[in-house]
C-alpha cells in the first residue's frame, strides 16, 4: 500500500500538482465513508520518528495517516463506549472520563483504500475510503432511529504527542460533548454516566496554537445513569 501511494505521489508531483484542494463536501456515511486525511511532512522534533534517518521521504506522513484513519473510522463504523463521572466539588469527586472502542476493525472487514494524494502547505493530503459491510450498514441504520440523540464536541491534544495527540483531542471532544449533553438532562449531578456513541459526520481536524483541534458529531445512546443515594 505504501509503495502504491508513493507511486501516486510521484506521478502527481511530476505533473506539478497545482490543482485546487478537493472541495470538502457533505458525504453520505450510510454505506461508504470518505475522509480527508492529512499529516505533517516532517515529524515534530520531540518525536522519536524525527530522529530516524533511515525512513523515506513520505514514510512519516503515510504512517501517521494509516494510524489516524482506522482510529477515526472505528468510531464511525462501530462507535465508542464511555464512562463519565462529573466533577463534584461538594462531594470531593474528581472528574473522570474513560473511552474504549466497541469493536476494532479486523482483516474480515473491507480494507481502507487511500487515493488522490497531494502536497500543500507542508502537509501530505489524501482521501481515504471505506465501504461498510451489509452488517455494518444495518447497524448504522439502527443508530439513525428517531430515538437517537445527537451531540457535538470540540477537543484538543498536544502536537508533540504525535498520534496520541489526536486520540487525546478526540477523547476530549467526546468528553465535552457528553458533559454538555447530560448537564441539560440531569438537574443534579449523577455519580456516573455510561453509554455509547458513534461518529455521524466527517471529523474536522486542524492545528491551532501548537495543539490538534478536532470537532466531532455523534449519535449517543445512554446505557445507565447512577445517582447518588444520599449527599
Amino acid at each position: 500500500m505504501e509503495k502504491r501511494i508513493l507511486q501516486l505521489i510521484g506521478a502527481a508531483l511530476a505533473a506539478f500538482f497545482t490543482a485546487a484542494t478537493p472541495y470538502a463536501q457533505e458525504q453520505t456515511v450510510d454505506t461508504k465513508i470518505r475522509l480527508h486525511g492529512w499529516a505533517e511532512l516532517d515529524a515534530y522534533p520531540e518525536l522519536k520518528e524525527a530522529a530516524d534517518m533511515s525512513t523515506g521521504q513520505f514514510d512519516f506522513p503515510i504512517s501517521r495517516i494509516r494510524a489516524i484513519t482506522p482510529f477515526l473510522m472505528e468510531g464511525m463504523i462501530y462507535g465508542w463506549e464511555f464512562t463519565y463521572t462529573p466533577y463534584d466539588k461538594l462531594r470531593g469527586v474528581k472528574e473522570f472520563f474513560e473511552v474504549s472502542p466497541i469493536q476494532k476493525l479486523s482483516a474480515k472487514d473491507n480494507p481502507i483504500t487511500y487515493e488522490s494524494p497531494w502536497i500543500q502547505e507542508n502537509l501530505f493530503h489524501c482521501w481515504a475510503e471505506y465501504k461498510r459491510t451489509s452488517d455494518q450498514a444495518w447497524q448504522y441504520k439502527q443508530w439513525q432511529s428517531l430515538y437517537t440523540q445527537k451531540i457535538r464536541g470540540r477537543g484538543y491534544g498536544k502536537v508533540q504527542h504525535g498520534f496520541d495527540g489526536i486520540t487525546e483531542a478526540a477523547q476530549d471532544a467526546l468528553k465535552n460533548a457528553v458533559r454538555e449533553h447530560y448537564r441539560h438532562l440531569e438537574k443534579n449531578k449523577p455519580k456516573e454516566i455510561s453509554g455509547k456513541v458513534i461518529i455521524n459526520r466527517e471529523p474536522k481536524i486542524g492545528i491551532t496554537e501548537g495543539r490538534y483541534a478536532i470537532e466531532l458529531d455523534f449519535f449517543v445512546e445512554t446505557d445507565r445513569i447512577i445517582k447518588y443515594s444520599s449527599f
